[in-house]
């Protein structure tokens, strides 16, 4: 996913704020998913909702207010409940400037751990 920065991304010094990465590893996991056929409101209407169980988060670069950053997203590791994806953001320049591992644990709609259905699994892993 490529995403520009704009003036409301950043803090007074022209620098991303630090939280709002965390949006943008959302946003790429949502079309990372969406390219994988499972659109987030498809999966709520099967009862699976991912909510997130752990994000680590190292800042290796500042991403300021122009710049262009690609946010690339894989899997790193999946079981029945459970999705760690890995984000990896680099600047117009290839710089590495962001990486995040968020671990998704897949519930149903009263927050209780559940197996995802067996094709949202294999369609991640592919």
């Amino acid at each position: 996913m490529q995403k520009t920065i704009f003036y409301h991304d950043t803090d007074c010094g022209n620098v991303v704020y630090y939280a709002n990465y965390l949006k943008y590893f959302e946003e790429a996991r949502t079309l990372y998913m969406a390219e994988k056929g499972f659109s987030v409101p498809a999966l709520m209407e099967r009862g699976l909702y991912f909510v997130v169980a752990r994000q680590e988060v190292e800042y290796k670069y500042s991403v300021r207010y122009g710049d262009v950053i690609d946010i690339n997203t894989k899997v790193l590791e999946i079981s029945d409940i459970k999705i760690v994806f890995e984000n990896v953001i680099t600047n117009q320049h290839g710089r590495l400037c962001t990486k995040g591992k968020t671990t998704l644990v897949c519930v149903d709609k009263t927050g209780m751990p559940v197996p995802m259905d067996a094709d949202v699994k294999a369609a991640m892993t592919r």
